[in-house]
């Protein structure tokens, strides 16, 4: 039963990537993706196609980044975007852009100083968190010391606005809004690499993860260096969140809710189905939200990350509504 729903799941991403590919403010007929007209051609290869394969790549990293907090925190609420994973990257970025006038041309360019600042971001708060986590056992209260991390990158981004030129300030603003469509090739060659190692130390790690999920104690018992675990999971994250955030902006809640989603579906908290159920999902829901984005007429789009807020808003009130005893 579990093969035939990764079976649908593959095929439903499928569906929907062809789906984001042909639709737009210029549609495209399915039989005229292979038929070698320039203008098609043009269209799909430099706009399309790096927009579809980054909301692939996107949705799959943040959710499984959102499912290996859970564990981490033992907590449903941890997402990037909740606890201010998100935040923090956001923050990074911005250093960046607003201090870009002082780096290398190269090293602007090339995206690897956007990475780099966004995992550094997402790493410093990350570790916040997880320090309070050990005092905070809660899920309502870390989620509001989240929050509270959140809030605090948030201010120290007002305050480097404030003091920005206004060209800085316009980009850093689009920015926000969240966009699929700005990533190149050349900055897909810098992104996917990232999260491929970030999802490679993930599936490396799925026996102690399931050990984690009965308590810290029990995986010391079975011979789980909990330490270890713990660093390779922060690691993972911060590049998961750090690479993903930093070329197409903060997308709220995905992170968090597709694993509830998964868990629902498979019936299992199993890691060795959750991460390929999540990557799935994440990756079929993120262009689901991409397809959304395209429905206004005139070539408008919506921000990706409203779209995002909007799907995953009412299961995070839904998971609190569930779980209030």
């Amino acid at each position: 039963m579990k093969n035939l729903k990764f079976i649908l799941l593959v095929l439903l991403t499928a569906i929907l990537f062809v789906a984001d590919v042909v639709y737009g403010s210029v549609r495209i007929p399915i039989n005229e993706l292979f038929s070698g007209d320039e203008v098609y051609h043009n269209i799909i290869y430099n706009f399309r196609l790096p927009k579809a394969l980054t909301a692939l790549i996107t949705g799959a990293a943040i959710s499984v980044a959102g499912l290996v907090m859970q564990t981490l925190f033992r907590n449903p609420l941890a997402g990037p975007y909740v606890l201010g994973v998100s935040s923090g990257a956001s923050l990074g970025v911005a250093i960046f852009i607003l201090a870009g006038g002082m780096l290398p041309a190269m090293f602007v360019e090339s995206g690897w100083g956007l990475v780099i600042s966004a995992t550094l971001g997402a790493v410093l708060v990350l570790m916040m968190v997880l320090a309070v986590s050990f005092r905070v056992r809660q899920a309502v209260s870390l989620l509001i010391v989240g929050i509270m991390f959140g809030q605090l990158s948030g201010s120290l981004v007002t305050i480097l606005q404030n003091s920005s030129d206004p060209d800085s300030l316009k980009l850093f603003v689009v920015w926000t809004f969240g966009s699929l469509s700005a990533v190149t090739w050349n900055y897909m060659w810098v992104m996917l690499p990232i999260v491929i190692v970030g999802l490679t130390i993930v599936f490396t790690i799925q026996k102690p993860l399931n050990a984690l999920l009965l308590g810290e104690n029990y995986a010391q018992g079975l011979g789980v260096n909990v330490g270890r675990t713990r660093f390779l999971i922060i690691t993972a994250i911060a590049l998961l969140a750090g690479a993903t955030t930093a070329f197409t902006g903060p997308i709220a809640f995905i992170g968090m809710a597709v694993p509830h989603l998964v868990r629902g579906l498979l019936q299992t908290s199993n890691h060795q189905l959750t991460i390929p159920g999540s990557i799935l999902v994440g990756a079929s829901l993120l262009l689901l939200c991409d397809l959304v984005c395209q429905l206004p007429a005139d070539g408008y789009t919506l921000p990706i990350n409203a779209v995002s807020a909007l799907v995953g808003a009412p299961i995070i009130i839904w998971i609190i509504l569930k779980n209030r005893n």
